[in-house]
């Protein structure tokens, strides 16, 4: 069931805000401008906003009985002459699906001229009440089935609902073997130990040459006995004392 359907005899309330920018037709006085509402054979119109120039308030409101299969309404603006036929501003042609639809419509119009150029603009405030009925009984047909979708949501992250097992493998009885061969290094071996070496746990050999022979204790150096003493042949002979 459509949103519009049924719009015969059902009343459409319209309000005339006013007009602003309106192109203006006197020369030497300011005009006196008016509106007129056409729906069908219906015809409304606002009072005449005299002197109001190119920016005219009415702030009027007017009921129109909708009719099937018509969903425009004309509007026209004119300014009002004493002695002469009143003088065309301009008109425009709104459309009533949305207030048909939804029920309000608060929206500005553009008006164009004789020649289809910018003529001013118009306020118009829509009601339409019986669009909330017809929204309320389409409301209670069940709505057409539809598989919902889940949306993609990020991975839960918080703590698991089941206990966590470890499992540990098996150690092996041989040293693992490097995945690298092995490459020399790059900095000399340490030096030797700072501290002396150890004693040994065996007396040194013998020597190949005899010790020197012990420092004497007497003095004076003792005669040896394996020399005869003096004079000796070729001597002197010691001198006397």
């Amino acid at each position: 069931m459509s949103m519009m359907a049924g719009i015969q005899g059902q009343v459409l309330e319209v309000t005339v805000v006013g007009c602003q920018k309106l192109k203006d037709t006197e020369w030497f006085s300011r005009q006196d401008p008016y509106v007129v509402l056409e729906y069908s054979s219906t015809r409304h119109r606002t009072r005449t906003c005299t002197d109001g120039g190119k920016n005219a308030v009415f702030q009027e409101k007017f009921m129109f009985t909708m009719l099937e299969g018509l969903r425009d309404l004309k509007v026209v603006v004119w300014n009002s002459n004493t002695l002469s036929t009143d003088d065309f501003i301009g008109n425009a042609t709104i459309k009533l699906q949305k207030a048909l639809s939804e029920g309000y419509d608060d929206c500005t119009w553009t008006l164009q001229g004789k020649n289809g150029r910018y003529a001013g603009e118009v306020r118009l405030i829509l009601h339409y009440a019986a669009a909330k009925k017809q929204n309320y009984g389409s409301a209670q047909l069940a709505p057409p089935y539809a598989p919902q979708v889940p949306h993609y949501s990020a991975p839960y992250s918080g703590p698991s609902l089941y206990p966590q097992v470890q499992y540990s493998q098996p150690q092996s009885a041989y040293p693992p073997a490097s995945a690298y061969p092995h490459q020399p290094s790059a900095y000399p071996p340490p030096s030797a130990s700072a501290y002396p070496p150890a004693p040994s746990a065996y007396p040194p050999g013998p020597s190949a040459y005899p010790p020197p022979p012990p420092p004497s204790s007497t003095y004076p150096p003792q005669q040896s006995p394996y020399y005869p003493q003096g004079p000796y042949p070729g001597q002197y002979p010691p001198p006397p004392y």
